[in-house]
């Protein structure tokens, strides 16, 4: 399978014959014949091209949040945040080296920001991160 381009719109190439080929769009699913000297071979990757089919909020949290502490971690900031680092070492079984090592990633992620709580230094889920918690649930 190849990334391929026509038009300006990314597809998958799924078969290829002498004239034209068949290709899907990873957002709907349609397969479709385009002709072959109207297509370009983008070089991106097939999987990622498929990826794209979630949406970026899902998507994002699907490919940054790696264990369910982890997106317990995000649930409990979307549901009562912002919190403060003391109050989320005092809720929850971690210790504040893993903390701020999960807080990192999803920093990373861009799913959790820095936010004031009650004068406190703490985090909050972004508004991808609720849109995505949102859709999952």
């Amino acid at each position: 399978m190849r990334a391929i381009e026509h038009d300006g719109e990314q597809y998958l190439l799924i078969k290829r014959s002498s004239e034209s080929s068949l290709v899907r769009d990873p957002k709907t699913g349609t397969e479709r014949y385009l002709p072959n000297d109207e297509l370009t071979v983008t070089g991106e990757a097939p999987l990622a091209v498929a990826a794209r089919s979630v949406p970026e909020p899902q998507r994002r949290i699907l490919t940054a949040v790696h264990s369910e502490r982890l997106l317990g971690l995000l649930v409990e900031l979307d549901d009562d945040g912002p919190l403060s680092v003391r109050e989320l070492l005092d809720r929850y079984d971690l210790c504040e080296s893993d903390l701020h090592g999960h807080v990192a990633e999803l920093r990373a992620a861009g799913l959790v920001r820095e936010a004031e709580h009650y004068g406190e230094r703490g985090y909050a889920t972004t508004e991808l991160a609720r849109e995505g918690l949102e859709a999952l649930r």
